[in-house]
């Protein structure tokens, strides 16, 4: 027999609240931990509780990881913009005829 389906809202009392806080974190701290390891992968966790405290895991040096994401976060903002970009540009061309102008010269040459 599995366990109960608990319903997933908001926790009214504080003592269950820092309770189940704990043992969740726990156990979402052992998992990141278990998914670095089988899938060697770096892993940064942060949480900050009802509290504002920072609880924090990293498989790694957090600060490298974190590096890490802003740069790729900068790249994917540059390729979206890079992206929309060209979508304006070639619909501007397809849209003022200048597409088949375009093409006839590049046959041209």
């Amino acid at each position: 027999m599995g366990r109960k389906k608990i319903q997933i809202k908001p926790i009214k009392d504080e003592r269950n609240r820092q309770v189940t806080f704990l043992k969740r974190k726990y156990g979402l701290m052992k998992k990141a931990y278990e998914l670095s390891v089988l899938c060697d992968c770096e892993i940064a966790l942060i949480i900050f509780n009802s509290n504002n405290k920072l609880v924090q895991y990293a498989s790694t040096d957090i600060d490298k990881i974190l590096l890490k994401y802003t740069e790729v976060k900068k790249l994917n903002k540059n390729f979206f913009f890079l992206y929309v970009l060209y979508n304006l540009l070639r619909h501007y061309i397809f849209n003022q005829g200048l597409f088949e102008k375009i093409f006839l010269l590049h046959i041209v040459q």
